[in-house]
C-alpha cells in the first residue's frame, strides 16, 4: 500500500451558513409545507447551486422576475432583498408574498429610507448588478442612491449637496476594501453621515477574520462557494491579500485542482455564508482519500444568532 503524504488542513471557523441564509432556506421549505408545490422564488434564494437544486427537488421554482410567477401561487423574495417595486406589484396582483430578505439587509434598507425622509442623498458602496445592490438602490427613487465600487469612483462622484450625504454598504463586502472607500468618502465629503453600525454583516466579518487567522499557517486556501456569491469571492480575495499564494474558489470537491496543490503541506479550508457544511465534509473526504490528513479547526468567533421567519409562515393555513 502506497504511503500517503502528510497534510494539515486548517479549517476556518466560523464558516458556511449564516443566520440570514439559514432563515431564507427555512422560509422556502416552510412555504412548500404550508401551501404545497410549486412555490415560486424570485431569484436564487441564496447563491449556492447545491442548495438551490435541493429546494427545486422539493417543489421550489426559481425565476428572475415576478412576471414569470402566476397570481395564484406563493412567491418568496430572496435573501438578497428586492426593489420596493416588487412587493408593490405582488400586492397589486393579490399574490401571497413571503419576504426572505436577510434582516441585516433590511436594516440597510431602513437606514436608506430614514435618510431619504430627511432629504439626504445616499452613496452606496457595493457591486453593480449584484441582487443586494439592485434591491437596496431600488428602495429609493432614481438618483437618490449613487453607487461606488472603488476608491477611484469616489473622486468621480457628482452629488446634489455635499452637506446632505450619507453612505451605506452592501453587507457582503471585503472589510478592508470597504474601509478604504469609506475613508475616501469622508476625506472628500467631511460632513457625510456614516452608518451608526457597520453595514457589513457579522457573518461576512467573522469569516474574513477566520481566513486572516489561518493565512500565515497555510500554503493554499480553498473557499467553498458559488461564483456568483459575493461573500465567497471576497474570502478568496482576503486570502490572497493575507499572503496565500494560491487562493481558489470551488463549488464542490470535484472542482479541486489537485496538481496545483501538489507541493502543499498545509491547506486552509473555509466556506462562504451560503455554502452548507455537507460540502465542507465532501471536500474533507476527498483530501482523506489522497493524503494522510490532520484537521485543525481555527475558531475566531462563536455565532449564536438566529432570525425568526415571517409571521405569515407561523400562522395556521
Amino acid at each position: 500500500m502506497t504511503e500517503r503524504t502528510p497534510l494539515t488542513l486548517y479549517l476556518a471557523a466560523p464558516r458556511g451558513f449564516c443566520a440570514g441564509v439559514d432563515r431564507a432556506i427555512r422560509i422556502v421549505e416552510m412555504a412548500i409545507e404550508k401551501w404545497g408545490a410549486p412555490v415560486y422564488v424570485r431569484h436564487e434564494i441564496v447563491h449556492n447551486r447545491f442548495v438551490v437544486d435541493g429546494l427545486r427537488a422539493k417543489g421550489a421554482v426559481f425565476v428572475e422576475e415576478l412576471s414569470e410567477c402566476p397570481d395564484d401561487r406563493p412567491v418568496v423574495f430572496s435573501a438578497h432583498g428586492v426593489p420596493k417595486s416588487v412587493p408593490l406589484e405582488a400586492a397589486s396582483r393579490q399574490m401571497i408574498a413571503v419576504d426572505a430578505t436577510c434582516p441585516l439587509v433590511t436594516k440597510v434598507h431602513n437606514e436608506a429610507a430614514r435618510h431619504h425622509e430627511n432629504g439626504v442623498q445616499m452613496i452606496y458602496i457595493g457591486h453593480a448588478g449584484h441582487p443586494e445592490t439592485v434591491g437596496t438602490m431600488g428602495q429609493l427613487p432614481p438618483g437618490e442612491v449613487l453607487l461606488v465600487e472603488t476608491v477611484e469612483d469616489v473622486a468621480r462622484l457628482q452629488v446634489r449637496d455635499p452637506a446632505k450625504l450619507a453612505f451605506i454598504t452592501q453587507t457582503t463586502l471585503s472589510v478592508d476594501d470597504t474601509a478604504a472607500i469609506a475613508a475616501a468618502l469622508k476625506e472628500r465629503f467631511p460632513l457625510i453621515h456614516a452608518p451608526a453600525h457597520d453595514d457589513i454583516c457579522y457573518a461576512t466579518t467573522n469569516r474574513q477574520a477566520a481566513v486572516k487567522a489561518i493565512a500565515p499557517k497555510i500554503d493554499a486556501l480553498l473557499v467553498i462557494g458559488a461564483p456568483n456569491s459575493s461573500n465567497s469571492k471576497r474570502l478568496v480575495e482576503v486570502g490572497a491579500a493575507a499572503g496565500c499564494g494560491y487562493s481558489m474558489l470551488i463549488q464542490r470537491a470535484a472542482d479541486i485542482d489537485w496538481r496545483a496543490l501538489g507541493g502543499a503541506r498545509a491547506i486552509g479550508l473555509t466556506a462562504g455564508a451560503s455554502a452548507p457544511e455537507v460540502l465542507v465534509n465532501e471536500v474533507l473526504d476527498a483530501f482523506r482519500v489522497r493524503f494522510d490528513v490532520t484537521v485543525e479547526q481555527v475558531e475566531t468567533a462563536v455565532e449564536d444568532i438566529e432570525f425568526k421567519v415571517p409571521r405569515i409562515l407561523r400562522e395556521p393555513a
